[in-house]
Order: C-alpha cells, then structure tokens, then sequence
C-alpha cells in the first residue's frame, strides 16, 4: 500500500494487539533527501523537477519558506518544480518560521549568511532549546552577522548583510548534530574563496552518513566536495563553484521511516518488504537492517528494497548506533521481545533532537514494564520483558508515536497520545500500520 491522503487523528490513538504482519510498503519521500534537494535546487540555475518530495511539515516549511525568500515553486501531479535563483535570493528581507524542522533551520541559516539580506529564522517553542551555536560561530568566523535574538546558542536568529572576511579555513564543532556540517557544506560552493573553502570538523563528526548524503547530493548539483581524514579529525574541500540544475530528480523513500516496518516484521512473522531505499541508498538508516539482522532477524535486500522476517529467536546486542541515531530508536522496541540484554550506544544526538530522546524513552519503555538504564550517551534494557498495555506520551515526537505503536506486536493495546505528531514526517503512518497489521 502506498501512503493515502492523511485523516485528521484524534486525541488519543489505539493500537489493537497486533497477531502477525505481512505485506508491501511503499516508503514517503526522504525528509533529510527532500530538504536538502529543495535548498540545492532552490540555489541552483536553471529549472529542477523533484519527484516523490515527502509531503509532510518538516518539509512543508522548507518549501513555504524558500517560497518566501523569493524562490518560485510549482507543485502538481508531475512533480515539485523549482526554478533556481543562481545563488541569489529574490527576497532581502523575510521573517521565515521553520517549526520545528532542524534540516531547515540549520540549512537555511547557513545559505542565509552571506546572502545580503535581513532575515529572521524562528520556530516552535522545542526549537528554541535545540543548540545552533556550532554553526553560528563558524559562519560568523567568516565574517557574517548572525545574532541571536534570545538565548544565545539557540534560535530565534537574525541575520544581517555581511561581507566574507575572505579566509580560506573554518572550524565547526560536529560532535553535537552532523547537521550543521551539512549546512556549512551547502553554504560553501557560494562562500568559497577563488582557491576554495576547507571546513575542518575536529575530534569527533557523528552521524556521518548524514554528512555524506550531503556531500553526494551537492555532487548530483554540479559540485564536488573531498574529504581527507586524520587523526585530529576530517576536512571537506570545498570548490568555488554555482550549483547546476538537476534536471528531473527522484527522493529516495525514507530510510527511517522503513525502520518501523522493518522492525514490525521481525516482530510480528513478516514477510514486510518496504520499497523505496535498498542496498543503493545514498541514506545511512538502511543499516538498521544490518542492526535487525544482529539481533537474529531474517534480511533480504535489493537495490531499492529491503525485506524482514522473524528468525528463530531475538537476542540482544551491544550496538554503536552512532550511524543511524533516527533509526536506532525503533531498535529500542525490539530489544523488549530480544533475550539479553540490549545496549545501545552512540546515541547522544537524542538528547537535541525533537525532545530528549534518551529520557523520553526510558520514560515510555517503562510504562511497557521495561527496567531501562540511561547514560549521556546510551540507553540499555534487559529481555524479553512480559509488556503491558499502557499509554504512551509522545512529546510531540513523531518517532516515539511511531516506535510505541510497534509495542502492540507483544500482544497488547496501546494507546498512543496524540498521534497528531506523525505529521512531522509520515503523516500517513497509522494508515500504512494498518495495512499490514493483522490483528
């Protein structure tokens, strides 16, 4: 089934105990793909046309806000055609709310910088406590303006025109989001010097396959990026270059997106095949299959699809999820029916994301009887447990609506708040569970 026209959800959600689950899935559009294919595109000259562009907030505000900066879209059957504005934003002012969209805000904070304009990026009140100081500070080493306009180290921003202080090598902190590295790569084409831009990224980059998404992204618009690496950490060349338009583009399904129906098939029999990301994905949350299949679930693969199935026993893994923080979260609800215990490292990121992750679902995974251990960076849980029904809060975080709704596979009803949530990025979840849920 692939995903229908959303319905409004009420304030409370139930999953019935869910018997088995079998069937095909077709994945929505990557978020982290689309947004930064619409920025690209957005910058680049000529006409793009994106096919499979998630529809969802996360990107909405992305498309509303480039449509404020002056960028002329056209969204129909055929497509999401973009016409480019060569690097230069029609629009010099603009007061742009981003909800609570971090690939939007850092993105955009970055390709803002030097644009020659007076802007002001806001969102939900949670954005306001997400840190985007790692960013600022390495834009405002090249010589832009950006200022905060409450607490420093956080959004709101208000940036101003600005004139590059013309260096060659910048810093930036990539131990806290890999997103800012991202923001900083797309900025650079533009920002680059005539010998280019190095952007050194010291000690440690997490979620790298992040970064590389990026990176070949910016290569499918015309523009090269290296990467060297040394001990001290890595450092991305970037050339003085203008973006090119990518003519006709497809978004990858989302690859974490997959991940609850990954997981639903090692749970609940299976076979579910979700299609859309595969063996050829440019997405680094196609390696939770790897995650399952350690924790003693069946795995297929094809180029643009990955399959799951029950194995004869789950068992628990000590997982440096590093990699794949998004998806790694569903892994948590898998370590409930696993034997052992299940540690989870690598996940710090948790903690800036939509709400603290980390404390959110130790929180949660208890109500379902789990004893869940936490640490600044990991999280750890003994099974199997004999879970109970409960009620979940979801923090307005889509992914722990859609991770719990996988608790009803041990036979039990939950109960998900708000599940209004799931619109951030699949608002069509529920519809999809159902599809292949048995009850």
């Amino acid at each position: 089934m692939s995903p229908s026209t959303p319905r409004q959800w009420p304030a409370t959600l139930t999953v019935e105990p869910i018997r088995c689950a079998s069937g095909t899935v077709q994945l929505p559009g990557s978020k982290s793909l689309t947004n930064r294919a619409l920025l690209l595109a957005a910058l680049a000259d000529g006409t793009t046309t994106l096919t499979n562009v998630l529809e969802a907030e996360d990107t909405r505000v992305m498309i509303d806000a480039l449509r404020a900066l002056g960028v002329t879209i056209t969204e129909d059957d055929s497509g999401t055609r973009l016409r480019g504005c060569a690097g230069a934003f029609p629009e010099r002012k603009a007061e742009l709310f981003l909800g609570n969209a971090g690939t939007a805000m850092r993105s955009l904070a970055a390709a803002l910088a030097f644009a020659g304009g007076s802007y002001r990026l806001d969102g939900v009140p949670r954005m306001r406590e997400r840190p985007i100081g790692d960013l600022v500070e390495a834009l405002n080493a090249l010589g832009a303006r950006v200022a905060y306009a409450g607490q420093a180290g956080y959004p709101p921003l208000r940036i101003e025109p600005a004139r590059l202080a013309g260096s060659n090598d910048v810093d930036i902190r990539g131990a806290v989001s890999s997103q800012f590295v991202s923001g900083l790569l797309m900025a650079g084409p533009q920002i680059a010097p005539p010998a280019g831009l190095r952007i050194h990224v010291p000690g440690t980059l997490i979620s790298q396959p992040y970064v590389a998404m990026t990176v070949a992204l910016m290569g499918r618009f015309g523009v090269d990026v290296r990467r060297t690496d040394a001990a001290s950490g890595c450092t991305f060349h970037v050339p003085r270059a203008a973006y090119r338009a990518a003519g006709r583009f497809a978004i990858e399904g989302d690859a974490s997106s997959a991940s609850y129906f990954l997981a639903l098939g090692a749970l609940a029999g299976g076979p579910i095949r979700v299609l859309g990301a595969g063996s050829e994905s440019v997405q680094g949350d196609v390696g939770f299959a790897h995650l399952l299949e350690a924790m003693g679930a069946r795995v297929a693969w094809g180029p643009d699809w990955i399959e799951t199935s029950s194995g004869a026993l789950l068992r628990g893994v000590d997982y440096d999820c590093g990699p794949i923080p998004d998806a790694a979260m569903t892994a948590t609800l898998v370590a409930l029916f696993a034997h052992g215990r299940t540690r989870l490292r690598g996940i710090g990121s948790w903690r800036v994301k939509e709400t603290d992750r980390i404390a959110a679902m130790a929180t949660e995974l208890g109500k379902l009887g789990a004893n869940v251990g936490t640490g600044p960076d990991w999280l750890a849980l003994d099974g199997p447990v004999a879970v109970r029904a409960a009620e979940i809060d979801t923090y307005d975080d889509h992914r722990i609506a859609m991770c719990f709704a996988l608790a009803a596979a041990g036979g039990i009803q939950v109960v998900i708040r708000d599940p209004r949530c799931v619109g951030k990025t699949f608002p069509t979840f529920f519809d999809v569970l159902a599809s292949v849920a048995r009850t």
